[in-house]
């Protein structure tokens, strides 16, 4: 070895101790393709199918529409699509946003009677001028570009779930239902801070080319105010993609995101340097420190990949796991770190 190649080794490897003990992203090679959804009980499905389109160097954009699409059709699924639990007054509405390297995105919030808001989302924004369409009128741009207007109906759980709840009428939200322990039928059960469960699921992915994409799609909080809107629809709060810096998105008590533009957050600490494990951390903390909730009683977590390959989770309470999938492999489980002890 040279006297110019062993410094060049010896500065890196001071990059990489710094690295370490600071929390930096680390200089690496890219990982690609790779894809991450929120909660492993569905993202073993969910990452499947992103990945059948990104193993044939397939766009990371088609690659997590098709992701969350499954949980979306899912008729036995609590949360995502119209088979989950309805808000207080006994309608199912939808929420869904998604964005791609171009930092092109579209969402839809408040929608009633179809069957995939993500492709709605999509459809907003390739053949629209907007990113956001909601209630009424993202159901008629829906119909008027192809979409097929669903029968209003709960399915059996949510109508089960429904009749139960309306017996006390109590609403407070939930944590980590998300899990994926709850077995059918999936009638949801309240969690340490008596909430209802409710559920997301997010993905995240970066295609053969290293391009990122990001979507996010849910039914909200089971038995929310008519009306309500969470994080999930919402750029910046729910979902962020930058792919100079990498791709974010979030799960849990949405108004608590929203309150920070949590997506958005990690994406800027990533872009300062951090780790997108400290990145998520970092958003965590701001949240504890703004919250007027006890923290004990509410459930976030943020999945974050950046343009390195490197992935990292935090979450506010122990419980939020999600599933990472690359090089062919099975869907992995990973356990989130937490604050909350």
């Amino acid at each position: 070895m040279n006297r110019r190649e062993l410094l060049k080794t010896l500065g890196l490897g001071s990059l990489f101790l710094a690295a370490k003990k600071t929390g930096l992203a680390r200089f690496v090679a890219p990982t690609r393709p790779i894809v991450l959804s929120t909660w492993h009980g569905q993202s073993k499905v969910a990452n499947a199918a992103a990945w059948n389109i990104l193993r044939e160097r397939g766009d990371s954009l088609d690659a997590v529409e098709q992701g969350v699409m499954t949980m979306e059709n899912d008729w036995g699924n609590c949360c995502v699509g119209l088979g989950g639990n309805p808000d207080r007054d006994g309608h199912v509405t939808l929420d869904a946003s998604i964005m791609n390297h171009n930092t092109e995105c579209g969402s839809v919030a408040f929608l009633e009677r179809i069957k995939n808001p993500i492709q709605v989302a999509r459809a907003v924004m390739e053949k629209s001028p907007h990113i956001m369409l909601v209630g009424k009128g993202a159901q008629q741009f829906a119909v008027a570009n192809g979409f097929t207007l669903e029968e209003e109906k709960l399915s059996e759980h949510a109508e089960k779930a429904y009749k139960e709840w309306l017996i006390k009428s109590e609403y407070k939200p939930v944590m980590n239902i998300e899990s994926g322990v709850i077995q059918q039928p999936k009638v949801p059960n309240k969690m340490k801070g008596g909430e209802y469960n409710h559920d997301t699921i997010g993905m995240i992915a970066m295609d053969a080319s290293g391009n990122l994409s990001g979507a996010c799609t849910t039914s909200g909080m089971g038995f929310k105010l008519r009306g309500r809107v969470g994080d999930s629809p919402i750029i910046g709060a729910g979902l962020y993609v930058d792919n100079e810096v990498g791709a974010v998105t979030a799960t849990g008590h949405g108004e608590e995101v929203i309150r920070i533009s949590g997506s958005f957050l990690v994406v800027e600490f990533m872009r300062q340097g951090y780790s997108p494990d400290v990145a998520c951390r970092k958003a965590v903390e701001r949240i504890m420190k703004k919250t007027p909730r006890n923290a004990k009683e509410i459930q976030v977590g943020f999945i974050a990949l950046n343009k390195g390959g490197e992935y990292g989770a935090y979450a506010i309470n122990k419980g939020f796991d999600f599933g990472v999938t690359k090089g062919g492999l099975d869907c992995k489980r990973v356990e989130a770190k937490y604050i909350v002890k």
